[in-house]
């Protein structure tokens, strides 16, 4: 059987999974020296953020490196996904501070793995 969400359930759910994510955020500051996020508040800013950049700049980057992605077996996407959040660290300027992109590759790689830990959405 399938639940309909309405529009309340899908409001709520958002704001559910923003508060996650700006937690999940949180604990990869604390787990790479490299990342440093200025409160809970910039993780809240951050978090939505991210949601815009992975609504509009990263399924462009996915068309035009479609031909990467297939060549490397999808590992291309941890580039992508650290292309995201350097220029979210652009973005948010000394509230939110990546080192160096390999840091943010790999960071990326853990907030993926985070969120779909959390993630209870079936």
């Amino acid at each position: 059987m399938y639940h309909v969400k309405s529009k309340k359930d899908s409001s709520r759910s958002f704001f559910i999974q923003w508060i996650i994510n700006a937690f999940v955020l949180l604990i990869v500051d604390k787990l790479f020296a490299g990342i440093y996020i200025d409160g809970f508040i910039s993780a809240l800013m951050l978090s939505l953020l991210l949601s815009i950049l992975n609504w509009t700049v990263k399924p462009v980057l996915s068309i035009f490196s479609f031909p990467l992605t297939l060549l490397t077996l999808g590992l291309f996407k941890l580039v992508i996904n650290g292309i995201v959040l350097s220029i979210a660290s652009f973005v948010m300027g000394s509230s939110f501070v990546i080192s160096s992109f390999t840091t943010a590759m790999f960071a990326a790689l853990v907030i993926a793995i985070l969120t779909s830990l959390v993630d209870n959405d079936e």
